[in-house]
């Protein structure tokens, strides 16, 4: 996926979840940021970060928080690009071949999964969890406790015993790491959730993420160690 008019700032302040105050060719701006996790790791203050500029005049702000340099690597925190790339990557054939169906926002039980997939061999239901929380080269997931994310995992193990296949990707918004694991410190109840519904069934996979300031493409595989 490509964003438009990328510019080059240094992090100040994060106020709220959802906006952050960016400097700006020496001006203090207004940002909203995509992604309400904590993202304390990363947003430190001088960070170099990039923000999308846009020119819609029914916006609040007209800047959005896009990505983050944290040390060596570039880090996409845009929590809407994970499930935009996966979508590229499901009608490229990334994960089945010959998709005849590809649904975005689709409801079985009690939940609301991001995609739901049919070809001629099965009927798929697949949930995407984007990742910004790397330590010493591993991926983690969550960075704050999400009993949203235990109920998707279980609902994906109720698919899987319905008769679907069902798949969770963790996208993980950088490049450089060498495997991914549930965060336990932060949240063991998902990494149990995770484990029930690996055993029930649920493919568990992970893809780092080629990141420039101004584009994310999925990359390859990244093992998971559940």
């Amino acid at each position: 996926m490509q964003y438009k008019e990328i510019k080059q700032g240094y992090f100040l302040a994060r106020p709220n979840r959802f906006i952050a105050h960016v400097e700006l060719d020496g001006q203090v701006e207004v940002c909203h940021v995509k992604n309400t996790g904590r993202c304390r790791e990363l947003l430190t203050p001088r960070a170099v970060v990039y923000v999308e500029c846009h020119h819609d005049p029914r916006r609040k702000t007209k800047y959005s928080l896009i990505a983050v340099r944290k040390g060596s690597m570039l880090i996409n925190m845009d929590s809407q690009a994970p499930n935009k790339v996966v979508s590229e990557w499901l009608q490229a054939g990334g994960l089945v071949p010959e998709i005849t169906l590809l649904k975005p926002e689709c409801k079985h039980g009690a939940s609301r999964f991001d995609f739901y997939v049919e070809t001629q061999q099965q009927r798929m239901f697949i949930e995407v969890k984007g990742v910004t929380l790397e330590e010493n080269g591993v991926a983690m997931f969550p960075d704050a406790p999400t009993e949203r994310g235990i109920k998707h995992l279980d609902e994906l193990a109720q698919a899987v015993r319905d008769g679907y296949a069902a798949t969770v990707i963790f996208v993980i918004q950088m490049r450089g790491v060498t495997s991914f694991t549930p965060n336990r410190r932060t949240h063991a109840a998902f990494a149990e959730a995770l484990q029930r519904a690996q055993q029930a069934g649920v493919q568990v996979l992970a893809y780092d993420c080629d990141v420039t300031p101004d584009s994310l493409c999925l990359g390859k595989q990244i093992p998971c160690c559940i």
